[in-house]
């Protein structure tokens, strides 16, 4: 891989924040409320250092020392579970939060798919060292010697057990070994330099992910899939919108928790099949029918379980 790599190429679409549309789409992800709140304060603490300070200045004078232990901590934050649970949309948003509370720019850097290589020996691993190094050096602009900085950058990895599978995995090809050790040199740079990044990995299998990797993570996320109160405050608004009564989204809810083998609707179930199909079925010359949501509901499946097998 001899040709200069461009930023373009190792991140898609990136993003900077505040942003009225993310701030939009961070909204509709109800029923996660603590987990947006934690995210918010830790990437927050993670790329404005400054704020804990202030803080404490005024709340905690002298607290050096458990100052310290929060700000060493490494960037590095994760979010597993199920598919469909809203870690990648909440990943993909909470940089809005971010920026909002901590009130500096926040620009998201999400980790190209194209960056993980086509197998060729050392491709993944330059390209990944590329990545760090362009974060690194967009963080160092943004650094600032009054300890707070002018912004901060959210560096994402969708789908992050292809990029940082465990190296105990005895199959494991050599590129993707060395593929792990530039990601957990790319980490380390970030915290020796204590530059305003967070490294943010979201994964559906988190026994995939290197052991090395799991402990510098400042915080795991632990994301299920929605219970009763959780299903209740995604889809109780646009079906009130539709006219259903309260007795009928106390049906809908109970339908939506799935059968014996308890496995329930997920978030992007109910916002992104159920709720849409309901009203493609009655458009363009009905409205939307309790009985015929009842009908279309019970001829859906929730997403299943993702089954982990052996990393290949």
């Amino acid at each position: 891989m001899s040709e200069p790599v461009s930023i373009d190429d190792l991140f898609d679409r990136r993003l900077d924040f505040p942003d009225i549309g993310a701030a939009r789409r961070l909204a509709r992800l109800v029923g996660i409320d603590e987990a947006k709140t934690r995210l918010t304060k830790v990437l927050g603490v993670l790329v404005n250092p400054t704020g804990p300070r202030d803080w404490a200045g005024k709340h905690h004078k002298g607290a050096a020392t458990a100052l310290d232990y929060l700000e060493r901590r490494p960037p590095l934050v994760i979010l597993a579970g199920d598919v469909g649970t809203g870690k990648t949309a909440l990943s993909e948003t909470v940089g809005d939060a971010v920026a909002r509370q901590e009130k500096i720019g926040v620009t998201l850097y999400p980790l190209s798919l194209a960056t993980r290589g086509s197998g060729r020996v050392g491709e993944m691993t330059k390209l990944l060292s590329a990545a760090f190094d362009a974060t690194l050096s967009a963080a160092e602009k943004l650094k600032r010697s009054s300890g707070k900085a002018s912004g901060g950058i959210i560096f994402l990895v969708d789908e992050a057990d292809a990029v940082t599978q465990s190296r105990e995995n005895a199959q494991m090809h050599h590129e993707d070994r060395a593929g792990v050790n530039a990601f957990i040199r790319g980490v380390d740079r970030l915290a020796e330099k204590q530059l305003p990044v967070a490294v943010v990995l979201c994964t559906n299998r988190i026994t995939a992910i290197d052991p090395a990797v799991m402990r510098r993570a400042a915080e795991i996320f632990d994301f299920g899939r929605p219970g009763e109160k959780q299903r209740r405050a995604v889809i109780e608004e646009p079906l009130t919108e539709l006219g259903f009564s309260s007795a009928h989204i106390d049906e809908i809810v109970r339908l939506t928790a799935g059968g014996k083998d308890g496995v329930g609707f997920t978030f992007s179930d109910l916002t992104q099949r159920l709720l849409p199909t309901l009203i493609l079925d009655a458009y363009p010359d009905k409205p939307v029918r309790f009985e015929r949501a009842v009908e279309i509901l019970r001829t859906m499946q929730p997403t299943p379980r993702f089954r982990e097998g052996k990393p290949s």
